[in-house]
């Protein structure tokens, strides 16, 4: 059997960096963090969103990480990078600002929904996938309800789980259509809404309105950030592998 914890794996984190976002700050820490506790060895590279228009920006990493920094300076690069992870089966984290770009993408290249939109980053269109909350979670802890059996509540080990956001914008209109598609959702707040995405079939696909990364004082990672950093190690293996 391989060792897969004992590689090297190569984490792409896509965003604009920024030392005035607090999950941006957080990431060397966790890195650190996952290398010591875990034994989770990732070689991450910040992709910036214009940047990640490029083709195959991320398609040679070991996991995406769509970070949380939105408006992004280029929607269309996240996307894209969303996207190659998708397809390319790539593990995937989106958080946040990435929950919200993951569920756009989804509907405009797998439900065909190609005119919905993320109000923060076009306000006047006239179908929004994303839209302000009613009750902005800036600052905020919440509960999390988790479906048993899913991805999520194998990460996070439990079916309830309380959680940071910084977030004003999630998704409403259309949930039924991605479903459909076969996106799913399997964490809800108390009220019933939508606060995590998973797609099934996936090696690792996973989106979180919340921002796991805020978690504690990042000496321990969160079970989420732990589970793709996983991912990514065997991610790894398995490539290397192939090549042998």
């Amino acid at each position: 059997m391989t060792n897969s914890t004992a590689r090297t794996a190569r984490l792409a984190l896509v965003g604009d960096r920024s030392p005035n976002v607090a999950s941006h700050t957080r990431v060397p820490l966790l890195l650190d963090a996952l290398a010591e506790r875990d034994r989770l060895h990732l070689d991450a590279y910040w992709i910036p969103s214009q940047d990640a228009e490029a083709e195959d920006a991320v398609g040679g990493f070991d996991a995406v990480w769509v970070l949380p920094g939105s408006p992004y300076r280029s929607e269309a690069g996240v996307l894209a990078a969303v996207r190659t992870a998708r397809e390319e089966g790539i593990p995937f984290l989106g958080t946040c600002g990435g929950f919200q770009h993951a569920l756009l993408e989804y509907a405009r290249h797998v439900c065909g929904l190609t005119r919905v939109a993320h109000a923060e980053n076009d306000p006047d269109a006239d179908d929004f996938l994303i839209e302000p909350l009613a009750c902005s979670l800036v600052g905020h802890e919440a509960v999390v309800r988790i479906e048993p059996g899913s991805l999520a509540q194998a990460a996070i080990g439990s079916e309830r789980t309380v959680e940071r956001y910084f977030c004003a914008y999630g998704p409403s209109r259309h949930l039924d259509t991605l479903r459909a598609h076969g996106l799913r959702f399997t964490g809800h707040d108390e009220d019933g809404h939508v606060r995590i995405a998973e797609l099934p079939g996936h090696p690792f696909f996973l989106a979180t309105l919340f921002q796991p990364e805020l978690s504690g004082d990042s000496s321990r990672p969160h079970p989420v950030v732990r589970a793709l950093a996983r991912a990514a190690v065997e991610h790894a293996a398995r490539e290397a592998g192939m090549r042998a």
